[in-house]
C-alpha cells in the first residue's frame, strides 16, 4: 500500500501582487525621464540633420539610421508597457526588409519616432508628479522629526493662511498632508502610468489596444 503526500501550493497574496505592481509602476515612471532625454535628443537631432541634408543625399542614411533607432526604442517601450500593465501590446505585422528611399515609407517607424518626441514632455510630467507626490508624503509624515531644522520666521502654512501659530498645529497639519499624499499615492501612480502607457499603445500600435 502506497501513500501519497499532497503539499499545499503556495499562493501569492493580493497584497503582494499589489505591492509588486506598484513597484513596477514606480520604476516605469521614474525611469521614463532618464531614458526619454537621450531618446528625445537623438530623434530630434537625427530628424533635423537628416531633413536638412537630404538634398545632398547625406540625409538619407541619417534618416534611415534615426528610424532604426526609433524602432528599437519602440520595442523597449512596448516591452515595458506589457510588463508594467500586465497587458502586452498586440504584435506588429511583419515588416518587409527595405533599403534606400523605401525604408522611409514605413509609417510605423515614423510613429515610433513621433512617440519618442511627444512622450518626452509627458514623461517630465509623470516623473515630476510621481516623485513629488511620494517625497511629499514621506516628508510630511516625518515632518515632526526634521521641522526643527527649518527657520522659524513663521509657523508654516497655517500661520500664513489662517494665522494659527504654534509648532504643534504646524506639525499636525503637515503630518496630515503627508498621510493624505501617501494614502492617495497608489491611485495617482496608477493614473500616471495609464497616461504614459496609453500614449505608447496609441502610437506604437497605431491605436490597436
Amino acid at each position: 500500500m502506497t501513500t501519497t503526500h499532497e503539499f499545499p501550493v503556495p499562493t501569492v497574496s493580493a497584497t503582494a501582487r499589489s505591492t509588486g505592481r506598484f513597484g513596477r509602476e514606480v520604476g516605469y515612471l521614474l525611469s521614463g525621464l532618464p531614458l526619454g532625454i537621450p531618446a528625445f535628443v537623438m530623434m530630434v537631432a537625427g530628424f533635423a540633420v537628416g531633413v536638412s541634408t537630404l538634398v545632398i543625399m547625406v540625409g538619407l542614411p541619417v534618416l534611415i539610421g534615426t528610424l532604426s533607432v526609433a524602432r528599437y526604442l519602440a520595442r523597449v517601450e512596448s516591452q515595458q508597457i506589457g510588463r508594467v500593465t500586465g497587458r502586452p501590446l498586440p504584435p506588429l505585422p511583419p515588416r518587409e526588409a527595405r533599403g534606400g528611399w523605401a525604408a522611409l515609407l514605413d509609417a510605423q517607424s515614423w510613429r515610433d519616432l513621433l512617440h519618442a518626441v511627444v512622450a518626452f514632455p509627458l514623461r517630465i510630467l509623470t516623473f515630476s508628479v510621481a516623485l513629488a507626490w511620494m517625497a511629499g508624503g514621506v516628508g510630511g509624515l516625518l515632518y515632526g522629526l526634521w521641522s526643527w531644522s527649518l527657520p522659524r520666521d513663521n509657523d508654516g502654512v497655517l500661520d500664513l493662511a489662517l494665522g494659527i501659530t504654534g509648532r504643534g498645529p504646524d506639525i499636525a497639519f503637515n503630518t496630515f498632508v503627508g498621510l493624505l499624499l501617501l494614502a492617495t499615492t497608489i491611485p495617482v501612480v496608477r493614473c500616471l502610468t495609464a497616461m504614459q502607457a496609453g500614449l505608447g499603445r496609441v502610437l506604437l500600435r497605431d491605436g490597436r489596444l
